[in-house]
């Protein structure tokens, strides 16, 4: 019997030697993607305006890593934070772990003042960090990797020039096995062909690409977005006051977008710009919304047409969604 348990132990010190050596291997082999390229990016004032436009009213970069004031519908960005980070997603909302958005602005100490251009652009299209650490996909790099390489040097052009704040953001700390599914998540971005954006369809799929918009509007399970259900709504964010799920934004005349016309959809992002809808105050209770409307708002509307038409050609997906469930009355 001494005999048997002796050769149950060897065997479980053996799962556990090979366990430690795949979490070691993980650790220092992955992310497994190419050095961050040799790049000096020439800051000229066209590729700035660019680059302001793309980070604030498309792919919406200065949403995450600002301060917003949720005592505001859609929580509009805190004047004096652009870029500072510091927005928290956590096992509260969903996640498996916690995340911090990154200050991206220029202070070297705790921004990204010491980061190259090519470090940047790594982690915008690759997510991988300057100390070599993976970014977590809400940071939508794998959408971002479909830029042309003109966009993405604006958005960086554009970065460069915020405002230094001294931010020290935590560390990310995600739960296990995330911790160790993460680090495989990242991956050098294909060569591929540049966007042709000179017809309105194919600038619309390419604006609700990197505007994310299907991470949002299309519901997910264990993480992975659902098969045939395309921006077919119901993804659910909890909220303090209870369940958020994301529109239907097919064109199923039902359940979806189909009876919107042109102008009304236009129309449903630029009432936002209205000093009395974005400035109006909340009480704890009242519904809010995540979706940053204020910053989309500021979308050329051609950009919002061309959204538009495109989302006329997605297949029609009937799913009705219940926009917010209320969190239960405390006793």
């Amino acid at each position: 019997m001494k005999k048997v348990f002796k050769i149950i132990g060897y065997v479980l010190v053996g799962i556990v030697a090979v366990i430690a050596a795949g979490i070691i291997y993980m650790q220092y082999a992955f992310p497994n993607v190419d050095a961050a390229p040799v790049l000096t990016i020439k800051k000229t004032p066209e590729l700035i305006k660019r680059g302001e436009y793309l980070a604030n009213h498309v792919a919406v970069c200065i949403d995450c890593h600002s301060e917003r004031d949720w005592s505001k519908f859609s929580g509009p960005i805190v004047p004096g934070t652009h870029g500072k980070g510091g927005d928290k997603f956590d096992q509260n909302m969903g996640f498996p772990g916690v995340f911090y958005a990154k200050n991206i602005t220029s202070d070297k100490e705790t921004g990204i003042g010491a980061w190259t251009d090519g470090e940047l652009y790594r982690a915008i299209t690759a997510g991988v960090s300057k100390d070599g650490d993976p970014l977590f996909p809400l940071m939508p790099y794998k959408a971002f990797s479909q830029m042309p390489e003109q966009d993405i040097y604006a958005i960086i052009a554009y970065i460069r020039t915020l405002e230094p704040i001294k931010n020290e953001v935590p560390k990310s700390d995600p739960d296990f096995p995330m911790n160790l599914i993460l680090r495989t998540m990242p991956a050098t971005p294909t060569v591929k062909a540049k966007p042709v954006l000179d017809d309105q369809l194919s600038r619309g799929k390419y604006l609700l690409t990197i505007a994310s918009c299907g991470d949002c509007h299309t519901p997910r399970e264990k993480g992975e977005l659902i098969e045939g259900k395309f921006l077919a709504g119901g993804e659910e964010f909890k909220l303090p006051t209870g369940t958020l799920r994301s529109a239907n934004i097919t064109p199923d005349k039902e359940t979806g977008i189909g009876t919107w016309s042109e102008e009304t959809f236009v129309k449903r992002f630029k009432m936002h710009q209205d000093p009395a809808i974005a400035n109006k105050k909340l009480a704890p209770t009242d519904f809010n919304s995540i979706m940053p409307w204020g910053m989309y708002a500021g979308m050329k509307e051609e950009d919002l047409k061309a959204i538009y038409q495109y989302l006329r050609t997605v297949k029609p997906n009937n799913n009705k969604v219940e926009k917010f469930t209320p969190a239960p009355a405390k006793s």
